[in-house]
């Protein structure tokens, strides 16, 4: 049974940063391509980087230049490190299995999520 863990999330002033942590259990997290999801309030869930097996990344133009997705996979754990944060960064933001060609997928199931808001 799969579980996703997020946790990282908080309240910071615009241009401020954060690192958003998420751990897997019950999956082969080393096999898999992972990724961030978002959703803000009244808006569908988006993806916004995704991170290869083999560490090749790709991202949103929205989070492009501010946003590093990294993994490790001895910790089976994902991070997202935000930089030079927005308002319009504000959402839940999630972890979960990606497909290729920056595809959304899923494990059939999520985690809790973990809210961030960006405000001054």
């Amino acid at each position: 049974q799969v579980q996703l863990v997020e946790s990282g999330g908080g309240l910071v002033q615009p241009g401020g940063s954060l690192r958003l942590s998420c751990a897997t259990s019950g999956v082969i997290f080393s096999s898999y391509r992972m990724g961030w999801y978002r959703q803000a309030p009244g808006k569908a869930r988006e993806l916004v980087a995704a991170i290869s097996s083999g560490g090749s990344t790709n991202y949103a133009d929205s989070v492009e230049g501010r946003f590093t997705i990294s993994r490790d996979n001895a910790k089976n754990t994902l991070y997202l490190q935000m930089n030079s944060l927005k308002p319009e960064d504000t959402a839940v933001y999630y972890c979960n299995r990606v497909r290729a060609g920056f595809q959304p997928a899923d494990f059939g199931a999520w985690g809790q999520g973990t809210q961030v808001t960006v405000s001054s």
